[in-house]
């Protein structure tokens, strides 16, 4: 494994906690909505009011931080989901531990919503197809970041999910730890 994706699995494994699967992200991210995208409906400004740190104007020119910060934000700078958890989208991109495949199971009644671990596919089906002499291994990303903007990305989505190199160091990608329950497999 290379060196972004290895900090945050040290610091996790620090911390005595780990880093959450797609599925255990994706339930913490719906806030307990029962599969809604977002309490405030499409829109990231319910009544001129932020509920995320995105980005505000054309990407990449124009960046009119209307909700305070052009860069990221600190935590608790806009209201938690249902589950009291904070900044789950926008901000930034958060590290899971699946490995990345372009599809889920083909069986899966509904994939954007399974509680099951692991949804991801193995670490050799993750490589970047149009690469395919880099052979650098790829983890699901999720929850979108204060660079994704309607012209350009719309990731701010409990379901949307996004490839990234383990090798990654940028100032749009972080992770959050979790600490799991004894019966491992389900999302709760």
């Amino acid at each position: 494994m290379h060196v972004a994706f290895v900090d945050a699995l040290a610091y996790a494994t620090w911390a005595g906690k780990d880093l959450p699967t797609e599925a255990e992200w994706e339930f913490a991210a719906r806030g307990g909505l029962d599969g809604a995208e977002f309490a405030w409906g499409d829109e990231l400004a319910p009544g001129g009011k932020h509920m995320a740190n995105t980005w505000q104007g054309e990407f990449p020119r124009q960046n009119l931080g209307a909700n305070g910060f052009e860069r990221t934000s600190p935590v608790a700078a806009f209201p938690p989901n249902g589950y009291g958890l904070y900044d789950m989208i926008g901000n930034v991109w958060e590290w899971t531990t699946d490995w990345y495949s372009a599809k889920h199971e083909v069986d899966a009644p509904k994939a954007c919503c399974i509680p099951e671990n692991p949804r991801g596919g193995p670490e050799a089906g993750s490589y970047d197809s149009s690469l395919p002499n880099i052979k650098i291994p790829r983890k699901v990303l999720k929850g979108g970041s204060h660079l994704c903007a309607p012209n350009y990305c719309r990731r701010y989505r409990p379901a949307a999910r996004h490839a990234e190199p383990v090798d990654t160091s940028t100032s749009h990608v972080g992770f959050r730890c979790v600490i799991r329950s004894q019966q491992r497999g389900s999302a709760s």
